[in-house]
Protein backbone atom coordinates (compact mmCIF):
# COMPACT_ATOMS: atom_id res chain seq x y z
CA UNK A 1 0.00 0.00 0.00
CA UNK A 2 1.41 3.41 -0.96
CA UNK A 3 0.50 6.13 -0.55
CA UNK A 4 0.60 9.55 -2.08
CA UNK A 5 1.59 12.98 -0.15
CA UNK A 6 -2.03 14.18 -0.77
CA UNK A 7 -3.32 10.81 0.04
CA UNK A 8 -1.32 11.55 3.50
CA UNK A 9 -3.22 14.89 3.29
CA UNK A 10 -6.97 13.67 2.71
CA UNK A 11 -6.47 10.97 5.70
CA UNK A 12 -5.28 13.63 7.87
CA UNK A 13 -8.23 15.39 7.10
CA UNK A 14 -10.54 12.45 7.60
CA UNK A 15 -8.96 11.85 11.09
CA UNK A 16 -9.85 15.44 11.83
CA UNK A 17 -13.47 14.94 10.41
CA UNK A 18 -14.87 12.32 8.71
CA UNK A 19 -17.94 13.76 7.88
CA UNK A 20 -16.62 16.32 5.33
CA UNK A 21 -18.04 16.72 2.47
CA UNK A 22 -15.79 15.51 -0.66
CA UNK A 23 -16.23 18.99 -1.90
CA UNK A 24 -14.78 20.36 1.17
CA UNK A 25 -12.22 17.86 1.29
CA UNK A 26 -11.53 18.93 -2.63
CA UNK A 27 -11.02 22.53 -1.62
CA UNK A 28 -8.92 22.31 1.47
CA UNK A 29 -6.60 19.69 -0.83
CA UNK A 30 -6.56 21.82 -3.86
CA UNK A 31 -8.05 18.86 -6.01
CA UNK A 32 -11.45 17.90 -8.02
CA UNK A 33 -14.05 16.94 -6.28
CA UNK A 34 -14.23 13.24 -8.46
CA UNK A 35 -10.32 13.54 -7.62
CA UNK A 36 -10.60 13.06 -4.16
CA UNK A 37 -13.75 10.75 -4.59
CA UNK A 38 -11.67 8.31 -6.24
CA UNK A 39 -8.95 8.56 -3.92
CA UNK A 40 -11.29 8.02 -0.93
CA UNK A 41 -13.06 4.64 -2.52
CA UNK A 42 -9.13 3.47 -3.77
CA UNK A 43 -8.23 3.94 -0.09
CA UNK A 44 -11.60 2.16 1.58
CA UNK A 45 -10.57 -0.58 -1.77
CA UNK A 46 -6.77 -1.33 -0.96
CA UNK A 47 -7.30 -1.28 3.09
CA UNK A 48 -5.86 1.63 4.36
CA UNK A 49 -9.16 2.82 5.51
CA UNK A 50 -11.48 0.64 6.82
CA UNK A 51 -13.97 2.33 8.45
CA UNK A 52 -15.09 5.63 10.46
CA UNK A 53 -15.94 6.63 13.82
CA UNK A 54 -17.13 8.57 16.35
CA UNK A 55 -15.63 11.02 18.51
CA UNK A 56 -17.02 12.18 21.53
CA UNK A 57 -17.48 15.01 23.32
CA UNK A 58 -15.20 16.75 26.08
CA UNK A 59 -18.08 17.21 28.15
CA UNK A 60 -19.32 13.75 27.72
CA UNK A 61 -15.69 12.21 28.12
CA UNK A 62 -15.16 13.95 31.39
CA UNK A 63 -17.74 11.65 32.41
CA UNK A 64 -15.97 8.27 31.71
CA UNK A 65 -13.45 6.96 33.77
CA UNK A 66 -10.49 5.61 32.00
CA UNK A 67 -7.28 3.45 33.04
CA UNK A 68 -4.15 1.43 32.07
CA UNK A 69 -4.44 -2.05 33.39
CA UNK A 70 -0.58 -3.47 32.74
CA UNK A 71 -1.07 -6.86 32.87
CA UNK A 72 1.30 -9.90 33.68
CA UNK A 73 0.27 -13.00 31.70
CA UNK A 74 1.40 -16.75 32.77
CA UNK A 75 3.45 -18.83 30.40
CA UNK A 76 0.78 -20.02 27.30
CA UNK A 77 -2.06 -18.07 28.90
CA UNK A 78 -1.30 -15.29 26.80
CA UNK A 79 -4.43 -16.44 24.13
CA UNK A 80 -6.85 -17.68 26.79
CA UNK A 81 -6.16 -13.99 28.54
CA UNK A 82 -6.73 -12.31 25.16
CA UNK A 83 -9.76 -14.34 24.32
CA UNK A 84 -10.96 -13.34 28.02
CA UNK A 85 -10.25 -9.86 27.34
CA UNK A 86 -11.94 -8.96 24.72
CA UNK A 87 -15.55 -10.11 25.45
CA UNK A 88 -15.39 -7.61 28.34
CA UNK A 89 -16.50 -4.76 26.77
CA UNK A 90 -15.36 -2.05 28.61
CA UNK A 91 -11.84 -3.06 27.22
CA UNK A 92 -11.41 -0.79 24.39
CA UNK A 93 -8.22 -1.30 23.60
CA UNK A 94 -5.73 -4.15 24.26
CA UNK A 95 -1.80 -4.15 23.37
CA UNK A 96 1.04 -6.52 23.96
CA UNK A 97 4.20 -4.70 24.77
CA UNK A 98 7.63 -5.65 25.64
CA UNK A 99 8.85 -5.28 29.29
CA UNK A 100 8.08 -6.49 32.64
CA UNK A 101 4.18 -6.29 31.26
CA UNK A 102 2.92 -8.43 28.88
CA UNK A 103 -0.13 -6.31 27.81
CA UNK A 104 -1.78 -3.22 28.51
CA UNK A 105 -5.27 -2.82 28.55
CA UNK A 106 -7.11 0.60 28.14
CA UNK A 107 -10.50 0.38 30.07
CA UNK A 108 -13.50 2.70 30.91
CA UNK A 109 -15.89 2.90 33.14
CA UNK A 110 -18.80 5.09 34.55
CA UNK A 111 -17.42 5.65 38.03
CA UNK A 112 -14.43 4.66 39.99
CA UNK A 113 -16.64 1.95 41.47
CA UNK A 114 -17.30 0.69 38.20
CA UNK A 115 -13.93 0.93 37.15
CA UNK A 116 -12.71 -0.96 40.75
CA UNK A 117 -14.52 -4.00 40.13
CA UNK A 118 -13.21 -4.16 36.42
CA UNK A 119 -9.85 -4.16 37.97
CA UNK A 120 -10.90 -6.75 40.25
CA UNK A 121 -12.36 -8.89 37.22
CA UNK A 122 -9.25 -8.44 34.84
CA UNK A 123 -6.90 -9.98 37.93
CA UNK A 124 -9.60 -12.63 37.79
CA UNK A 125 -8.91 -13.81 34.58
CA UNK A 126 -7.57 -17.30 34.35
CA UNK A 127 -3.73 -16.62 33.50
CA UNK A 128 -3.73 -13.14 34.78
CA UNK A 129 -0.91 -12.89 37.50
CA UNK A 130 -0.79 -9.90 37.88
CA UNK A 131 -1.96 -6.21 37.21
CA UNK A 132 -1.19 -2.74 37.75
CA UNK A 133 -3.86 0.22 36.85
CA UNK A 134 -3.27 4.09 36.11
CA UNK A 135 -6.35 6.08 36.40
CA UNK A 136 -6.04 8.72 33.18
CA UNK A 137 -6.85 12.09 34.73
CA UNK A 138 -6.68 14.01 31.43
CA UNK A 139 -5.67 13.69 27.79
CA UNK A 140 -3.00 15.72 26.76
CA UNK A 141 -3.07 15.10 23.25
CA UNK A 142 -5.27 12.92 20.66
CA UNK A 143 -5.30 12.49 17.02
Amino acid sequence: MTTSEKDRQLLALLSENARASTSELARRLGLSRTTVQARIERLEREGVIVGYGVRLSDEFERNIVRAHVLVTVGPKALPRVTAELASIPEVKTLHSVSGSFDLIAIVAAQSISELDHLIDRIGEVEGVERTLSSIILSTRISR
